[in-house]
């Protein structure tokens, strides 16, 4: 069978499943032939679910289908096909570790096992009927899907009792450690405005509150990872989990400064640590007039000299 018969024949199946136009295009087409690891003159009835993450899919295109794509195309590939064919439940994400965080690189996705029967079915007499009981299992699977999915977010208790979660791994376990252990001890009464989240930037935006307080986001500015205000000093308190990224060095500093300069309370900048291993390794970076926090001591601040101990900077 040519490639373009083969990849004709998988838009197709796409479309039978309940993809729309853009799902069932040549790229996604090329996708699923990849997730199944089936080549040109391969049966239905040999489609595979291994697991793949996007370069792999990528590999697998090129190799088997001649199609080249671009190193940039890998986020057109993940945000435009990837993500549609998990919400159908097409595939799943990260079978072998479902809490695997979110900017993992080992991320990956694999065909469900009933797509997979579904499938491997296309093309026979029996697909009509196969596919038929498929779809009317599907909002089904999604539920279980879901349900297991939210098991694996991180619970977090807000200040004010609110619960909430994040998506799991990664620095997100600091994030709950910076928000129920260091705001209780070192902010109390504060209000938490922002939180931010691999799996959705904005995950927490407390956007009215943060504009009566003479903050105007820039949405493309890097936001910090947790912001809270002090209503009895009038501060916003601007913390950096920088088990991943860092944390408040010079620049970082003057950029936060500069994001948050309509802001009406004064700014006070927080490095926080998962402990003083991490620090270590950026003791020289960390600007003076900071403060830093280690969450393996969690009642004790570092204040990185100036004049005054956690308090803004004119």
């Amino acid at each position: 069978m040519s490639i373009s018969d083969r990849t004709q024949q998988a838009s197709l199946l796409l479309e039978a499943l309940g993809m729309d136009a853009e799902r069932s295009n040549e790229r996604s087409a090329l996708t699923l032939l990849a997730l199944l690891h089936l080549q040109p003159d391969d049966d239905w009835t040999d489609a595979a679910n291994p697991m793949l993450g996007t370069r792999a899919i990528m590999d697998w295109i090129r190799d088997q289908y001649g199609r080249d794509y671009a190193a940039n195309t890998r986020e057109t590939i993940r945000r435009s096909t990837l993500h549609q064919f998990a919400d159908a439940l097409l595939i799943q994400q990260n079978p072998d570790q479902p809490d695997r965080p979110v900017n993992s690189p080992k991320w990956n996705y694999q065909v469900t096992p009933q797509a997979l029967a579904v499938i491997q079915c296309f093309g026979s007499p029996d697909f009509d009927q196969t596919l038929a009981d498929y779809l009317l299992e599907v909002p089904g699977l999604k539920a279980q899907y879901a349900a297991a999915r939210e098991m694996n977010r991180i619970p977090i208790t807000l200040p004010n009792g609110q619960p909430f979660t994040l998506s799991p791994g990664g620095q997100n376990v600091l994030i709950k450690q910076m928000v129920e252990e260091f705001c209780p001890r070192f902010t109390p009464g504060a209000e938490v405005l922002y939180i931010g989240d691999a799996d959705a930037k904005w995950a927490l935006f407390e956007a009215d509150r943060l504009t009566a307080l003479g903050v105007t986001v820039d949405q493309h500015g890097k936001m910090p990872d947790l912001v809270a205000y002090m209503p009895d000093k009038d501060w916003l308190v601007l913390m950096e989990a920088a088990s991943s990224h860092g944390p408040v060095d010079a620049k970082r500093r003057s950029e936060l400064a500069g994001l948050f300069k309509t802001a009406t309370p004064g700014l006070v900048f927080v490095s926080c640590f998962p402990d003083r291993r991490e620090m270590r390794k950026y003791l020289h970076q960390i600007a003076w007039e900071t403060e830093t926090w280690c969450a393996e001591d969690p009642t004790h601040l570092i204040h990185f000299n100036g004049e005054r101990f956690l308090g803004p900077y004119e």
